[in-house]
This record gives structure tokens, C-alpha cells and sequence, in this order.
């Protein structure tokens, strides 16, 4: 299961589609075939092990199949990888964890019902966190959020006069690109769009695109953009949600298939979303700088007094405080509440989109 885990993590961390693992052993424990996921399109893992021993006029009768996900029973641009391990022939199906997206579950019970002996629950946790974003965005109807922003000490991220160019030092502006890369959305504001024009894509240390997908660059609000925006110049696809309801804005990236975001945008988005209860994750760049004034990089949270601030928690695992160049990022999540508000928000207007290629 190890080796399946490892396999897993080769997959692309971006996408609609989790990170999954797969090894195929005979009876005796020895290794047939392994195969992961490479990418929506492509064949999951268990279908990549079962071509690969197929490649070697191998057969997987009497195998045990050792996944990192519970097996697919949904049909879509892949057939279901419940009925591909039956069809093998595979005697004994181990599952790290169950699947949560209720499209694609029950393939356990499926092979067990067909006599498989079917176990499941090993290393679950390391499985788990492997696909953490990619779960909670299914599980939960709408994409994780990572709310990145970069700030003074004592907490601006612009000056007086409304400067932030630079805040923080060149290698924390250099994560920030690694950071995109890692997410399938980049969120901004309208007023982010016509202040900064951003172009949101990610790039290497002389400015240049990086060669293969960019993120979808997502702005939200009603106004236009001007027809010089480096936003439209074609160099990643544009979704413009015209609305300021933070819910409708993921709804409507949610129906793409939108797994996880970066919420780049200035303090008026970001607080809209915090209120709402819809930051999954901080990942916070603190300059060892003072400017005592100007914008700073949260507006009005609705908190009155100190009972009542947003506490975060500093992420699990290792980097959660990390030194980047001259700076310091944080990495931190928000405390649990006890309901998403996005489940309990009934929007009286679809979003308008509009759709740039």
C-alpha cells in the first residue's frame, strides 16, 4: 500500500479527479503490475495495472488488487474499475480509503457482493490527506479555497498612496507562482482586475509562462473589464462570474469541475469569503516591513471585539511556518464550523457567466 500511495503522488495534484494508486500482486505476494491516475482522460489505476499486465500477455486471475481509493463504479470518459477488477478475475481487492463522491462509490460493495474479498481502511489517513482538497471539495459541493495574501507586519498590504509593488522579496514571489500551479482556479475580484491588472498566470523567474495547463483565471464581480486587460490576452482561459455573492461564485466553478482555488483577490473579496464561512486554508507572506498605514489586506470581518475573532490553526504537517527569502509564510486553516453555509444558501439568481478561450 505504501507503494501505492507513492505511485498515487505522481498524479497531478490539479484536476477533477483524485490521486490514486494502484499494485498488482499474484498469490504469493509478488509484484504483477502497478499503474496511477494521470490526469482526467486517462485511465485510473487499476485500469493502467490491468493494461500493463495485459501489455505482457499477463492475466490477473487470482490477483489481489491493492488500491489507494475504493474502486469506481461511475461510467464517464473511463469505464468503472469495479467491474475492470472483476472482469481480471481479481480474487482480493485492499483499499486504503472509500470513496466520498457519491457518483463514483460502492465499488467495495460491489466486489464483495461478486465474492471478492474485499478489505479496506489501510493506511487510510495517508490515503486521506494524499486527496485531502480533492475530497472536501466533492464532499462538500464546492472547491477548496486558499486564501493567499501578502502583508507588512503589521498587517498592510498596500501603502498610503497605494503602492504593494513589492511587499515581499523576489523567492515569495517566486512561491506564489509554485502556489498557482498547484490549483485549479485563481480567484480575483473585479476591483482587484481594474486596479492591479493582474495576469494571474503562472510563470518562471524571468516572467515567462510556464509550458503546459494554466489555471482558469476567475473574476468576480459586475463590471467590465477594459479591452487592453492582460486578463483577456488568451494566455489562459478567462470565467468572468458576474456577481458579488461569494456562494454563487464557487457554485458556478463548482459546476466546471473546479476542484480547488486561489483566492488572489483584494481585502473586500477576501472578507466576503471569510464571513462566509468559505476559506479553506491562509497561506500568508509576512514582510519584515512597517507602514502604518494604508489598505490592509482583510476588510471588515463583522468582529466586534476579540471573543469573536476568526481563529485559525496552523496547518498539520511540516512548512506550516516557513522561511521564503527574507520574508515568512504562514500556512493556517480557519476552525471548523459546524455546518458549511454554502449547503444552506439558497441564491434567488443564477450567476451570469461569461466565458473567454
Amino acid at each position: 500500500m505504501r507503494r501505492a500511495l507513492r505511485l498515487a503522488a505522481l498524479g497531478p495534484a490539479t484536476g477533477p479527479n483524485p490521486r490514486v494508486g494502484c499494485v498488482l500482486l499474484d498469490p504469493h505476494g509478488r509484484t504483477l503490475a502497478e499503474g496511477h491516475h494521470r490526469g482526467a482522460g486517462t485511465a485510473h489505476a487499476e485500469a493502467a495495472a490491468l493494461a500493463d499486465l495485459a501489455s505482457r500477455g499477463l492475466s490477473a486471475r487470482g490477483a489481489t488488487a491493492v488500491v489507494t481509493l475504493e474502486p469506481c463504479t461511475h461510467t464517464g470518459r473511463t469505464g468503472p474499475c469495479a467491474q475492470a477488477l472483476l472482469a481480471a478475475g481479481v480474487r482480493r481487492v485492499v483499499v486504503a480509503d472509500t470513496d466520498p463522491n457519491p457518483a463514483a462509490a460502492g465499488g467495495a460493495a460491489l466486489l464483495a457482493g461478486a465474492g471478492v474479498q474485499v478489505e479496506t481502511g489501510l493506511l487510510a489517513d495517508e490515503a486521506r490527506a494524499l486527496n485531502e482538497r480533492w475530497a472536501t471539495a466533492v464532499g462538500r459541493g464546492r472547491p477548496w479555497v486558499t486564501w493567499k495574501f501578502a502583508a507588512t507586519l503589521d498587517g498592510r498590504s498596500a501603502a498610503a498612496d497605494g503602492s504593494s509593488r513589492w511587499i515581499t522579496s523576489a523567492p515569495a514571489r517566486a512561491d506564489v507562482h509554485r502556489l498557482r500551479a498547484e490549483h485549479d482556479a485563481v480567484l480575483v475580484g473585479t476591483g482587484t482586475a481594474l486596479a492591479d491588472d493582474p495576469a494571474l498566470t503562472v510563470r518562471g523567474p524571468g516572467g515567462e509562462d510556464v509550458p503546459g495547463p494554466q489555471p482558469l483565471r476567475v473574476v468576480a464581480g459586475l463590471r467590465d473589464l477594459p479591452a487592453g486587460a492582460r486578463l483577456l490576452d488568451g494566455r489562459a482561459e478567462l470565467l468572468h462570474v458576474r456577481t458579488r455573492d461569494p456562494h454563487e461564485v464557487l457554485a458556478a466553478l463548482a459546476a466546471r469541475e473546479v476542484r480547488t482555488v486561489l483566492l488572489e483577490g483584494g481585502p473586500a473579496l477576501a472578507a466576503a469569503l471569510a464571513r462566509a464561512g468559505l476559506v479553506d486554508e491562509v497561506v500568508a507572506y509576512l514582510a519584515p516591513a512597517l507602514l502604518g498605514a494604508g489598505a490592509a489586506a482583510v476588510a471588515d470581518l463583522g468582529v466586534t471585539g476579540v471573543a469573536g475573532a476568526l481563529r485559525l490553526d496552523l496547518a498539520p504537517g511540516e512548512g506550516a511556518v516557513t522561511r521564503v527569502g527574507e520574508d515568512v509564510r504562514v500556512r493556517a486553516r480557519p476552525r471548523p464550523r459546524t455546518e458549511d453555509p454554502l449547503h444552506h444558501h439558497h441564491a434567488e439568481e443564477a450567476p451570469r457567466v461569461h466565458r473567454d478561450r
